[in-house]
């Protein structure tokens, strides 16, 4: 079964995701306002939708009809369809990369967009072979302080 903090991480990578394409700020917005109260929320959402389905969870601050269907597709199937959509586009692991210190949502775009990089391991061998140097706007302190956080990681 899903916890509340499982569901919040699925639509915050969503937003990620969505703000990565540089698309529609309300989706963002939206999604990203779902996930905190959902984070938050004190009962189990998977308890609330069983008992009372899409229309129990409408009554969440800023789940609406489409976002408590979602919901209600993510606790009984592990997925759904907009999810699916943008993660055939581009790997859910892609902002995995947020984790680091040092990535931002600009540089993601960067590392993605112009690297092509998807995962936190291509991106230790990136930074291992010397690839910060290439990264626009990014000087010493920068990079060392992305080692270092990829060493905390334990991925570098």
């Amino acid at each position: 079964m899903l916890t509340n903090q499982d569901i919040a991480d699925v639509f915050r990578r969503l937003a990620n995701l969505i703000e990565l394409l540089e698309d529609d700020p309300f989706r963002i917005r939206s999604y990203r306002t779902a996930a905190e109260t959902i984070e938050d929320w004190p009962q189990s959402l998977a308890e609330i939708a069983a008992s009372g389905g899409a229309t129990a969870l409408r009554e969440l601050p800023g789940v609406g009809p489409g976002i408590s269907q979602k919901i209600i597709d993510l606790l009984a199937t592990g997925t759904f369809n907009s999810y699916e959509a943008i993660t055939a586009r581009i790997p859910a692991t892609t902002t995995d990369l947020l984790n680091v210190d040092g990535v931002g949502m600009n540089m993601l775009r960067t590392l993605y967009h112009q690297f092509q990089l998807t995962n936190l391991q291509d991106f230790a061998k990136f930074v291992a072979g010397g690839g910060l140097d290439r990264v626009p706007k990014l000087g010493e302190k920068g990079q060392a302080r992305i080692r270092e956080s990829l060493k905390q990681l334990g991925v570098l």
